[in-house]
């Protein structure tokens, strides 16, 4: 009977009717699958890990710089700043808006010594060339007149040399502030005296 032979020896008979072997080789197959994975797992999280430190490290640094910028702003300068900023820029619409005025007034002021200075020319072509010519008095009064109003006073030659016996012309300029003298010694032509006057006054 079974139960009288040697336990040994039927543990023996029945492991080597299971044939384990190949179940052996699938468990140490798992096995080294598990480990595999495991290694694999590891390893992810070792990256993690770094990337996670790394993170860690620029939130830190950019956390830092966000502090350094919070203190060093002021709300107090940052307002002064745009205050005087508008100023300035309300002072320069102001000095060009006068500009403006001053060059339409300028423009002005120019037409009419335009106006002024072909009047002159004129009445110095009807009358012919300086040394010439027979000049009533009321004429003479009218020039003189015309020529204070542009700032200029003609001075008589005293041994009555000179164009029509005017020597030489003294030119004021209010806005320059300076004086000037033009002697009419006759060598140059109507033309350029006018011109000349023109540029001076």
């Amino acid at each position: 009977m079974l139960l009288d032979e040697d336990p040994a020896t039927l543990i023996h008979h029945t492991i080597g009717n299971f044939n384990i072997t190949p179940d052996k080789l699938a468990v140490a197959r798992i096995n080294e699958s598990l480990s595999t994975l495991q290694q694999a797992r590891d390893l992810r999280v070792r990256e993690a890990e770094s990337a996670l430190k790394k993170l860690a490290r620029t939130h830190a640094t950019l956390s830092s710089h966000h502090q350094e910028t919070l203190s060093s702003h002021s709300p107090s300068a940052h307002s002064s700043l745009i205050s005087s900023l508008d100023t300035q820029k309300f002072r320069i619409a102001k000095s060009a808006s006068d500009l403006e005025i001053e060059s339409e007034r300028l423009s002005s002021h120019l037409s009419d010594l335009q106006a002024r200075l072909q009047e002159l020319e004129v009445q110095g072509n009807e009358g012919g060339d300086f040394r010439g010519r027979g000049l009533g008095d009321d004429e003479v009064a009218l020039r003189l007149k015309v020529y204070r109003g542009l700032g200029m006073d003609v001075e008589k030659d005293g041994d009555g040399s000179g164009d029509a016996g005017y020597s030489k012309v003294i030119v004021r300029s209010k806005e320059r502030g300076d004086v000037r003298i033009v002697n009419l010694d006759g060598r140059q032509s109507r033309f350029f005296y006018a011109n000349h006057f023109w540029k001076i006054v």
